[in-house]
Parts: structure tokens; sequence; C-alpha cells
């Protein structure tokens, strides 16, 4: 059957009525190869294919009013501390456009605030900088270094208590990492957050992890964390180390979690925040951006049967240095297989590339004493980098690699990689440390 004519358009909120059924959502574009197919977008944030033939009546319930959007004034109270925003893109910082029933980047500050006033209950907003907005797959070591050096400055403002840091979630870790290492003499918060589902559903992360990254900004945790969901629910954050933290899911609200360590502290929106380990405290220290870093490095995982000969690769292409995820304690196929990497591994230490290993368990220390496969491993010159996080090790081998004064010699580099710079080593793993 035919729809009734309507003056619906994309955006606008409508009812869609079948013959024993109706939707209610948001009128999007139809794509130009499906102009038989209305697309609605439901209120769970799923979009809906109807085809248009089935439609009985489409009724407007509310129209988008586009570029009529009110105002949004940030009033700020002196009773509140202040605090400095880095914008940098990701879920967090995109917006739902009717029309397309996709998100599009925020434009302005303005455009955040619109949908996140909750922050303003907590901290005045005193400074916006965006020194790009990308998803985070797209950014490489040089946005890393841009974020450093925009912090430094805000770091440094004795007007700012502490600063958020908006970022997408993918290789959110990658960045919490590299900051970590690229600020040095921290002297106030600098709390990473993100968001896994938009503004526009309902059981968006957004606000929650606001909140708690706005407490954690103000509070006496000179550190830089990732703070996030801490389970499913709205009911708490945790302020987690940059360096030891990984996305392990795809979707859920609580996808961080804290490897082989545990949190600095349980953020609550009350207020209430609850230390769980130890950190640094807030200092007068003047904070100093050292973002050298080696583009030339790779991370690669190692698995059966791979052909060693994969080396050869990052040698000709003049790479500086690798890590290698190793299975179990520390262990790759060596001289009892058929494609063992024991003498390809001695080759390209010897000619002067440097090879690291992190555990592809994720969880756990490395120990090549146990086996013999790990010792002869060991032997071939390979760094074993404890409890280190494959991500981490991967950003702290470029970091280290940067700085001409530490690669003069293979022992030099070896010591820098194993000092705990910001807790990437966790010397004493407990029971508690796996979930």
């Amino acid at each position: 059957m035919e729809s009734k004519s309507h003056d619906a358009k994309p955006g606008d909120y409508v009812e869609i009525s079948l013959m024993k059924s109706s939707y209610e959502g948001t009128l999007l574009e139809a794509p130009e190869n499906e102009k038989g197919i209305v697309l609605l977008k439901l209120k769970s944030g799923y979009n809906f294919g109807i085809n248009r033939r089935d439609i009985t009546e489409i009724k407007v319930l509310r129209k988008f009013s586009e570029g009529k959007e009110e105002n949004f004034e940030v009033k700020k109270d002196r009773e509140k501390p202040n605090i400095a925003m880095i914008i940098t893109g990701g879920t967090i910082a995109a917006r739902l456009n009717p029309k397309k029933g996709g998100v599009d980047w925020l434009t302005s500050p303005e455009d955040l605030f619109k949908f996140y006033p909750e922050i303003f209950k907590i901290v005045n907003v005193v400074r916006v900088e965006i020194p790009f907005m990308k998803a985070s797959e797209d950014m490489n070591y040089k946005d890393w270094q841009k974020i450093a050096k925009t912090a430094e400055k805000l770091l440094n403002d004795g007007n700012i208590s502490g600063i958020i840091i908006t970022h997408g979630t993918d290789f959110l870790h990658y960045t919490s990492s590299a900051l970590s290492f690229f600020l040095r003499n921290l002297n106030k918060p600098v709390a990473l957050t993100y968001s896994q589902r938009s503004t526009d559903r309902a059981s968006s992360d957004a606000n929650l992890n606001l909140q708690c990254a706005a407490l954690a900004a103000t509070s006496d945790i000179a550190e830089v964390m990732l703070v996030g969901h801490a389970t499913s629910n709205d009911d708490f954050c945790y302020s987690m180390p940059g360096t030891k933290v990984r996305k392990l899911h795809t979707s859920r609200r609580d996808a961080f979690k804290i490897v082989n360590s545990e949190p600095f502290a349980k953020i609550f929106p009350s207020g209430d925040i609850h230390k769980i380990s130890e950190y640094n405290l807030r200092n007068k220290n003047k904070a100093k951006v050292d973002a050298k870093f080696e583009e030339k490095i790779a991370l690669v995982k190692v698995y059966p049967g791979q052909d060693p000969a994969i080396l050869d690769y990052y040698l000709k292409n003049k790479y500086k240095g690798i890590v290698l995820e190793l299975s179990g304690l520390g262990h790759a196929p060596t001289m009892r297989s058929r494609k063992g990497w024991t003498r390809k591994l001695k080759e390209v230490i010897s000619r002067g590339m440097i090879v690291c290993a992190a555990p592809q368990t994720i969880y756990g220390r490395l120990d090549p004493y146990v086996y013999s496969n790990g010792r002869e491993i060991l032997d071939t010159g390979v760094i074993y980098l404890e409890d280190m996080l494959s991500e981490t090790a991967f950003v702290k081998l470029g970091w280290v690699l940067g700085h001409g004064e530490w690669v003069k010699s293979k022992e030099k580099i070896k010591e820098k990689m194993l000092e705990n710079f910001a807790h990437e080593i966790n010397r004493r793993i407990s029971e508690n440390e796996f979930a």
C-alpha cells in the first residue's frame, strides 16, 4: 500500500504507521540506490529500513529546526575550580546528524558544552584547545606531540587546576602511554576520557565519563590517567594509569581495563574519590615536554609457523627497533622448529636493531628462565620487558630511541627500557590484578 502524501523531511521526528504496527524515530535521508526504502533512526539508536510501499502514513511529531538551536552561555562561578580541555575528536566530540543518521564532528567548544552541561556543576572550563579533530585510528606520534605541547602550556598556567583531554577510544591507550612518557615533572592531573556511544543514544557513557574526568582534573592525582566507566552501569568511574590500560571490548561502556595493576582511584559523580593505589601528588613543579620519538619502530605478533624472514623487511627499511609479542612466559619458535627464530634474531640484533619482548598473553610477567626455549631467545639479545603492555612497550621504545644520548649503547637502551618512568612496570603483580 502506498503511503499518503506527507511533508516530513530528513531530520524530523516522525511516527510511521504500517498495517499492524507503528514506529517512532528520526527520519533519515535515503541512500541514492534505495529510494524505495524509508530510513528511520529509532530511540534505541539503531537505524531501521522500511519498504515505502508498506507505509500507510507518516506523521510529523516534531520538525527539525536546522540552524536555529538556542545559544549556550557558559557561566563561570568563582567558587568552582578552573580547568582546561583539549578536544581531539572521537565519539565524545561528535554529534548526530539527523539527516544522515550518522555523526559529524562538533565544530566549536560551545557545541560540546550544549551536550554536556553537567560538568559545569563541578568546574569552570576556562580554556579550550583543539589542536586537531581526528579519529584515534588516524593519529600518529606527531599528534601525540601536539597534544603534549598543548598540555604543557596549560599545566604551567597558574589559573588552571587540571586538564581533560577528550579522545577517540580505538587507540586511546597509545596516546595515554605517549603522554605518560612525554610529560615530565607532571604537576597537575591530566585526565583523558572518551565515549563509546554517541550523545544521541540513551545509553551514552559520555556524561558520566566527563563528570568523573572533571573531578579527576581537580583532584590531587598528578598523573596522566584514563577516566571512564568502571562497570556497564552509571555508578562510578576508575582513574587508570595511562600506561597500564587497554581497550578490551569493542562496544561496552567499561571497555577499558587495567592490566597487571590497579586503578589509582574510584571516582563517583557525587564527588567522592576513593584511593586504591599509590600515585604522585599535585605539586609545584614546572611541567616539561620531552616528546622525542623515533618513528622507525614496529610491533610484531609472533604466531606458530611464522617465517622469521619478516624481520628482513624491517632491516631493509632501516627500522631501529621492534617489539615482539611473545607467547607464554616469553617464547618464539626456536632451533627445534622448522622456522626457528633464534638465528634470525641474532642476525638482526648484531646488525644494530633493538628487539624487545612483551607478553602476548596481555596479563602476567615474562620470565625467559623457566623453559629452555625462553633462555635460547634471551641469549640472542632480546630485551624482556617484564609485565609491560605491548602497546605501551611500542610507544616507550619509540620514545627511548628518540633520545640520541640514550642510543649510544645497547646497554643504555636496555637500562632505559627497564626503567620505570610512569608505572609501566609493576614489580609486584598480585592475584587481584587478573580480572
